[in-house]
């Protein structure tokens, strides 16, 4: 089984208003197409942490691999084209754009990579949403479209440029059970048959505990 990502020894400090140890010696890995939750109370450091692995910040001790390649120390230029290409994220608030259609939405990353053509781009964002179910509100305006509805939209967004790593950040916070499950059901789908590797990181044990494999932390630390 290949290796997705690698973490080895990350320390995190917050600077302001004091020096704040944040994170202590995380180090752990992920398969690839691994369907892995990142669990905890608030405050115990799992955002902090996802948002060092996404590679967002940069502000850390420690390494972090994707894909056999050593992140830390990168030029922000490289690590923006490593995330367009190679992960997907997925946030607790969507993020699409309320003036822009569905299909607009999820274009947005593919054409920011710029490496189709835009009628491609077109057809990879339907084939994204026919995956999730939403090809038929193409043509609507995102902000007319329901909570779950919009989540599976941030989802095939995430998905457009085909990334191996798709992050997400209480990804169900706030949908109902109903959405809850079928977000879950996509996640799994995609790392189990599509071989992507899906991290969460959530407050919800019940969407957390059928995942391949639960993190607990406490404190800022994996607990064992």
């Amino acid at each position: 089984m290949s290796i997705a990502l690698r973490a080895e020894k990350l320390n995190k400090y917050f600077h302001e208003p004091e020096e704040f140890h944040v994170l202590f010696d995380i180090s752990f890995s992920v398969n690839k197409g691994e369907f892995v939750s990142v669990i905890g109370k608030s405050g115990c450091g799992k955002s902090t942490l996802l948002y060092l692995l996404s590679t967002l910040d940069t502000d850390y001790e420690g390494k972090i691999f994707i894909n056999d390649r050593l992140l830390t120390g990168e030029s922000q230029n490289s690590l923006a084209r490593f995330r367009n290409e190679n992960i997907g994220f997925v946030f607790q608030f969507h993020f699409l754009l309320p003036e822009f259609t569905v299909r607009e939405n999820v274009m947005l990353p593919a054409l920011k990579l710029g490496k189709l053509s835009r009628q491609e781009i077109e057809e990879q964002a339907m084939e994204k949403l026919r995956q999730l179910q939403m090809d038929a509100f193409a043509n609507k305006l995102s902000s007319k479209l329901s909570g779950g509805q919009q989540q599976r939209v941030a989802i095939a967004r995430a998905l457009i440029n085909n990334p191996t790593i798709i992050m997400a950040d209480e990804p169900t916070g706030n949908l109902d059970s109903v959405n809850t499950g079928l977000v879950f059901d996509i996640f799994k789908e995609l790392s189990h048959q599509k071989g992507i590797t899906v991290l969460t990181v959530t407050h919800d044990l019940d969407f957390a505990k059928n995942a391949d494999r639960v993190i607990e932390m406490v404190d800022g630390k994996i607990k064992d």
